[in-house]
């Protein structure tokens, strides 16, 4: 399958995934709706998709999070799979992406340094 329809489909897929999670019908109570799907990336064969979820919740939250997701995998699947008409549904699996929280924190030091690179510079 060509590269840009693998793209598409992960995020067809990475939207119904957050409208499960927004419209709660994903019943495990360890999910929140303050969980994000950042990306989709799905295997070029269709036979997994590895589901990027991340928050600003507590790590600890968050983990436990996607640990709902992951038992609630089969249904998520059916659910989009009835929606979505492609030959192969690809096996969810769902892992903790803390680049967000990282890019913030990168964010945050570099301000820091710039800040006191002026400081620095006004004495």
């Amino acid at each position: 399958m060509s590269s840009f329809r693998l793209i598409r489909l992960g995020e067809q897929i990475r939207e119904e995934i957050s409208r499960m999670i927004l419209t709660r019908q994903i019943k495990d109570p360890r999910v929140s709706t303050f969980l994000s799907v950042n990306r989709v990336d799905v295997s070029g064969d269709l036979g997994y998709a590895k589901v990027y979820v991340s928050s600003f919740m507590s790590v600890k939250e968050t983990e436990n999070g996607v640990k709902g997701l992951q038992n609630a995998a089969g249904f998520i699947q059916s659910t989009i799979a009835k929606k979505l008409t492609i030959r192969q549904f690809p096996k969810l699996s769902f892992i903790l992406d803390q680049s967000i929280k990282e890019g913030f924190e990168m964010v945050r030091k570099l301000n820091d340094l710039e800040l006191q690179s002026q400081s620095s510079q006004e004495r």
